[in-house]
């Protein structure tokens, strides 16, 4: 079930100019569904976009080819020196960071009950990638986004933090661990920095292309009876960006999902 369409969706970048002391925005895992669809919704709201992505160079140049004003960094944020090379990129390029949306992410499934699947190199992998890449981004980024006065940060979650659910016990575990880091810096980094996070459910993207059942499933039983889109979760982001007086909060944006 296709979701409606909403007049703030941006089929593409705007022709106008984007103001050289525009806010700027740094979005990671911006070449996947998601990530893109963010990055051109804040594109259209004006932002300067620094666009990260991981093994994803020709895809990352042609999505900030798109954009008004956008740079595109590939990088392993799981490296703390990569991670502050993406904060020293936007600031080399635009001067300052305003908005920082830790977005980049990886799930592999495995079957809960499965323990010997689980490497400890894919273990790691997964909390290195989920867990320390946004903390180590957010430390590059902090005092940029003090500076701000308007500094936010919002982390992608997943329903599987608090569900018995997700592609792996370990990817369940690393996003768990990424909502409760959000609440701690909401009160570590305020009130220079709100922090939140978004815990999407099922969204149509390249990843869950081949998860028929469990589609079917949400549509069946979900109270708004369909997955959700990349335009979904970008319209969430801005309205945490859009509202001040939130922090810490962690947003639901499943459908009702996690109701049922």
């Amino acid at each position: 079930m296709a979701g409606p369409q909403h007049p703030t969706d941006p089929p593409h970048a705007p022709a106008t100019a984007v103001s050289p002391d525009a806010p700027v925005a740094i979005v990671t895992g911006a070449t996947g569904g998601i990530g893109q669809a963010i990055a051109r919704h804040l594109d259209a709201r004006g932002y300067r976009i620094l666009a990260h992505g991981a093994g994803t160079a020709e895809a990352g140049a042609a999505l900030a080819a798109e954009l008004r004003d956008a740079r595109y960094v590939d990088a392993d944020l799981s490296d703390p020196a990569q991670a502050a090379a993406v904060a020293e990129a936007a600031r080399d390029a635009f001067g300052r960071i305003d908005v920082l949306v830790n977005n980049a992410g990886i799930g592999i499934p495995v079957p809960h009950a499965d323990l010997d699947a689980v490497s400890p190199d894919f273990f790691t992998r997964m909390l290195g990638v989920n867990l320390a890449g946004p903390w180590y981004l957010i430390q590059a980024c902090a005092a940029d986004l003090a500076r701000s006065g308007a500094g936010s940060v919002i982390n992608m979650t997943s329903m599987a933090a608090t569900t018995v659910s997700g592609s792996s016990i370990p990817y369940a575990v690393s996003k768990a661990g990424l909502e409760h880091l959000t609440r701690l810096l909401a009160v570590a980094l305020g009130p220079e920095v709100r922090v939140n996070a978004i815990a999407p459910g099922l969204v149509d993207t390249e990843r869950t292309l081949g998860w028929d059942a469990i589609r079917t499933q949400v549509i069946e039983r979900a109270p708004l009876a369909r997955s959700g889109t990349p335009d979904d979760i970008a319209r969430a982001c801005l309205a945490l960006i859009d509202t001040d007086y939130v922090t810490g909060a962690v947003l639901p944006v499943d459908g009702g999902q996690r109701l049922v």
